[in-house]
């Protein structure tokens, strides 16, 4: 497989999209937060003084998907027609999905693991107070669709609804 972020002189370049075709780019990636349940109570019962930790996790992934290309040197800015973010609970691990879709020539891969990376940070920040190990795994690529090599859906992964 050619690596295309490089120039005829192998320096790092942002790849020329100019001549690919819009079309709906649709990504979804995932994290979790795996803490104690004492503290997962206190999220869900409103306990954490910092604030709704769900609902500020939810407004922190959506500007980092935003800001992609700000923070991800090689991404091209990207104009982004929706940003969810979806939280659900796993025991006391917090399941995070971020999708990110937009209309472009190039996809949204990497809006959507920041935004489900940005998420999970924010959730340790505003907890960390309470607890200082919780542990951040499973940033990943769930699924993604549109351009020329189609659809990609992770290994036990559903197409989503």
């Amino acid at each position: 497989m050619e690596l295309t972020h490089f120039n005829d002189q192998g320096r790092a370049r942002m790849v020329d999209v100019t001549d690919k075709a819009k079309t709906l780019r649709i990504a979804r990636a995932g994290a979790a937060v795996h803490m104690r349940p004492e503290t997962k109570t206190q999220i869900l019962g409103g306990g954490i003084k910092k604030g709704d930790v769900l609902a500020v996790a939810q407004v922190a992934g959506i500007m980092a998907a935003k800001k992609t290309s700000d923070l991800i040197p090689m991404c091209h800015p990207l104009l982004l027609t929706g940003v969810d973010i979806a939280f659900s609970w796993a025991d006391s691990t917090l399941q995070i999905e971020a999708t990110v879709r937009c209309t472009g020539e190039t996809g949204v891969e990497m809006e959507a693991l920041t935004a489900a990376s940005a998420a999970a940070l924010t959730v340790y920040d505003m907890c960390k107070a309470v607890q200082r190990d919780m542990v951040i795994t499973d940033i990943r690529l769930l699924h993604k669709e549109g351009g020329k090599s189609g659809v990609f859906d992770a290994p036990g992964q559903e197409e989503p609804k």
